[in-house]
């Protein structure tokens, strides 16, 4: 590329100029979208694939162009036979075209079907071919938009460098250079510095004002044993949607002692939110209050359990652990952000992190303080960016067991995640990265997670002291992807695929990290067992790593009857 003498244009010249395609860039750009319609980790409709499928086009169109500049420049210069004839050209071109049109609308016609097979391993309803049709569309707006962006950008280049060139005499080579490197950062601090900036304020401000409105149907508890009751600490508007959607909700004792045929106690449900105090360590002493008010270093279990990017802790869960302890427990949380996971995770993750191990080591700190034979048995659960969260708080496996830790249930744990990460690359030699097997099972089990006898199976003894266990799905977006999909193949792409992957799958560069990237935001809204739904299966997690003594399968499966009683009365309220 050359700075060139500025020549002046009629402004729909230029705006032309941002519509007309390279050939070359078609070509590549119409390679990247059709194997963007090849089938990944959770089914996709034609909105979500149009916005991928666009994104990827407008990457292989970049390549395209490049590729061949660098050809046109360093292979064919000189050739006596380039450039060729007019007539060849033209009909190259329309050839070009012609191609790569008929391969992106037959290419369709399989991706549906694709879609509709992995949508039948989730128990879905897939798309329509005819429906899906309406991707190309989408796709075509979505490609030519990036393109003609990066068109304006390069136009602003070229600008930079021919006021460079006579205001400084530079050379052409150098005033790209400087006009590039001008450009490139004032992208960068547009994007991080300012964009990025003003989506989380922006994301805050449309979030803060949900975090002050209450679930429908969650009143104020009155039972001195949840925070926001008129005895608590935590005052009751301060708690946050999730916060009070948390202490306001669960069994109650009359509940479970009918749900066990014995008298139950009250169960302990312990949260602070943002507004309850004005700074982390201050919120962390409300909440150090509220366990020694509500009685919970006096329960047999005690569950520090580190929350989503809102607040929230899942109600299977919590309902899970208290039914099988008949409410002889207590479960912490506390709220860090108003924003959802999946913003928290791209904008903010390494809060989560820090606000999870000053959590820990709080509660921690006081519960070692207790007599050894006065302490509840010290458990950790954490979902999601939860999981992520308690992982931040040790440095490593064995730091869980030196602090007490008897029972860790982690659940659809991120790829970033630093525990989870070490402990799968450091895999025992031939167990596969989807259900990996670290130091034969000694502490760390990993699960699939959608059958309760396979879960039985995988937590099955010897199993002695700290049990921690990983239940992961293999078409968990949120525990797959990772920023190595751009240019390395991972193991679990190249290994048999897991119960709910399809075998259809591939690992393309570029195009696998946008594929994965776009199924982590369905990933709750499939089936329970599939995804980032883990549905009432964290049930067999817990008794799979903090069963009641004489815990049998038939307990598990009366509980697990009284949550789905449970989930249908909610749904028909």
């Amino acid at each position: 590329m050359t700075a060139e003498a500025p020549t002046r244009h009629p402004l729909y010249v230029w705006a032309w100029s941002l519509l007309r395609l390279d050939f070359t860039g078609m070509a590549f750009g119409g390679l990247f979208f059709c194997m963007s319609l090849t089938p990944s980790l959770l089914p996709r409709d034609w909105l979500f694939q149009g916005l991928i499928g666009g994104i990827n086009a407008a990457i292989g169109y970049g390549i395209g162009v490049f590729l061949a500049r660098m050809a046109r420049r360093f292979v064919l210069a000189g050739r006596s036979w380039w450039p060729p004839p007019l007539a060849v050209s033209s009909a190259l071109k329309t050839l070009t075209v012609v191609l790569v049109l008929t391969a992106c609308v037959l290419m369709v016609i399989p991706a549906a079907g694709w879609q509709r097979q992995v949508s039948a391993l989730m128990g879905m309803q897939g798309p329509s071919t005819a429906s899906y049709l309406r991707t190309l569309v989408l796709a075509a707006v979505v490609g030519g938009a990036c393109v003609a962006v990066t068109r304006v950008l390069i136009d602003l280049i070229k600008t930079m460098a021919r006021y460079l060139i006579r205001r400084w005499r530079l050379s052409d080579e150098l005033a790209l250079f400087i006009g590039t490197a001008i450009v490139v950062v004032l992208v960068i601090t547009l994007v991080n510095g300012v964009l990025l900036r003003g989506f989380l304020a922006g994301a805050n401000r449309v979030f803060q004002p949900q975090n002050a409105t209450t679930m429908a149907g969650v009143v104020q508890p009155q039972a001195p044993e949840r925070s926001g009751s008129p005895e608590s600490f935590a005052p009751w508007d301060t708690l946050g949607y999730q916060g009070r959607s948390f202490v306001g909700t669960g069994p109650d004792a009359a509940e479970l002692t009918r749900i066990n045929g014995r008298p139950a106690k009250e169960p302990v449900r312990v949260y602070v939110g943002l507004q309850t105090a004005d700074t982390d360590d201050a919120r962390m002493a409300v909440l150090l209050s509220e366990l020694e008010r509500s009685g919970a270093f006096e329960r047999k279990v005690l569950v520090i359990a580190p929350t989503t990017g809102t607040g929230w802790v899942n109600p299977i869960a919590a309902r899970s652990l208290e039914m099988m302890y008949n409410g002889d427990t207590a479960i912490v949380g506390s709220q860090y952000s108003y924003l959802p996971s999946w913003i928290s995770f791209l904008g903010d993750q390494q809060k989560s992190v820090e606000f999870g191990r000053k959590m820990i080591d709080a509660i921690h700190d006081r519960w070692a303080t207790l007599p050894p034979d006065r302490r509840p048995r010290l458990l950790l659960y954490g979902e999601s960016l939860g999981s992520m969260a308690g992982q931040g708080a040790f440095d490593w496996l064995p730091d869980i067991a030196r602090m007490g830790f008897s029972s860790v249930l982690w659940v659809g744990p991120p790829n970033a995640s630093s525990l989870w990460h070490a402990i799968t690359v450091r895999r025992d030699p031939g167990t596969p990265e989807v259900k990996p097997r670290y130091d034969n099972g000694r502490t760390v089990r990993f699960s699939q997670g959608n059958d309760a006898q396979q879960i039985a199976r995988d937590a099955a003894p010897p199993w002695d002291g700290t049990r921690v266990l990983f239940l992961q799905h293999p078409s968990d977006p949120i525990v797959w992807w990772s920023q190595d999909l751009l240019f390395t193949k991972p193991d679990w792409l190249s290994e048999p695929p897991g119960r709910d992957r399809t075998a259809s799958m591939r690992w393309y560069p570029i195009v696998t990290f946008w594929q994965v990237a776009a199924d982590m935001t369905n990933a709750s809204s499939v089936p329970g067992g599939h995804g980032h739904n883990y549905g009432d299966y964290i049930l067999d997690g817990w008794a799979a790593v903090a069963p009641p003594p004489g815990w049998s399968p038939a307990d598990t499966e009366r509980v697990r009857t009284a949550l789905q009683q449970t989930e249908a009365e909610d749904g028909n309220q």
